[in-house]
């Protein structure tokens, strides 16, 4: 599939307010986000600006998603991945990742490490992660509102700059209890 990804410009507001307010998004806090919340994202900067990027998806002459990259003046930059419903499970969730990724890293040399979180029902997008060489790095509990009050587990994965140059993983050390003398529990 050939995809190019396409600056966001402060002028496609409206395309982006009918693009976010158009579909579902089940695995983001604001599932069914509203126009009036859409623009006041916008107004606040959130799609452009010093801190923040976003770019187009775009498959063949349509919009197949939407990238957002945030905190961009520091070192671990996150980001939001939005792939439009007719387009989930087609590779592009991975190809967007991977796009990103050499984004972030070529384009900004102070980056040492891209961090991303998703549901941690959101399988595809953590096969996605595996995939690109992001590793899991945390597991937060009930963590990520959900409809009707529900929570969800959120699992965070990040990559580092010297894992991305040289094609490697390095695994967090996981168990390393034994580097604490004291346990405290609450009464």
């Amino acid at each position: 599939m050939d995809l190019t990804f396409r600056r966001f410009a402060p002028s496609e507001a409206d395309a982006l307010v009918d693009f976010l307010t158009g579909d579902t998004w089940p695995f983001h806090a604001s599932a069914a986000p509203e126009v009036d919340e859409v623009r006041r994202w916008i107004s606040e900067g959130r799609y452009d600006g010093e801190e923040n990027r976003a770019f187009w998806i775009v498959a063949g002459d349509g919009t197949a998603g939407l990238i957002r990259l945030m905190d961009l003046a520091d070192d671990t930059p996150l980001f939001d991945l939005r792939v439009r419903s007719r387009w989930r499970g087609t590779g592009i969730g991975g190809a967007a990742l991977t796009w990103l990724t050499r984004y972030l890293f070529e384009e900004f040399p102070r980056v040492r490490r891209i961090e991303g979180t998703t549901r941690q029902d959101n399988a595809a997008m953590r096969r996605a992660f595996r995939r690109c060489g992001y590793v899991k790095e945390a597991h937060y509990r009930d963590a990520w509102p959900g409809t009707g009050g529900s929570v969800h587990d959120a699992v965070g994965y990040a990559v580092l700059r010297r894992d991305w140059e040289s094609g490697g993983v390095t695994v967090p050390e996981w168990d390393d209890e034994h580097m604490i003398t004291e346990r405290v529990r609450p009464e």
